[in-house]
């Protein structure tokens, strides 16, 4: 996940929220029913509108379960038993990425001088 959240937008539609994770509605509606940390607000005509909060868990449960390889019920149990941590580490990663990104950008520059 890539795109950083806006601090201006209080929800987001369903379609944002697959963008940000490159991945399927139907895969968020699924985490939705999975995993009771998730809770989006539905409008009048039942559009799923997902907080800043929300959007924060799913991205701990996509680093559990896209990128450490957790199955669904393993992610369940780590989120419970330890959050925090868990939070911390995903943070951690992205900001790992982040800096990978910037050296290769950094040394694809000094390449081309």
């Amino acid at each position: 996940m890539d795109e950083a959240l806006d601090d201006e937008k209080r929800y987001y539609s369903i379609g944002e929220v697959a963008a940000m994770f490159d991945a399927n509605t139907s895969l968020i509606r699924f985490w939705e029913k999975e995993f009771d940390i998730l809770k989006p607000k539905k409008n009048k005509k039942g559009n799923r509108l997902f907080t800043p909060k929300d959007v924060q868990n799913l991205k701990l449960i996509h680093h559990l379960v896209k990128e450490r390889g957790f199955t669904l019920k393993g992610a369940k149990s780590k989120l419970k038993e330890n959050r925090e941590d868990t939070a911390r580490i995903a943070e951690v990663v992205d900001k790992l990425k982040m800096i990978k990104q910037a050296l290769g950008e950094i040394r694809k520059d000094i390449g081309e001088e």
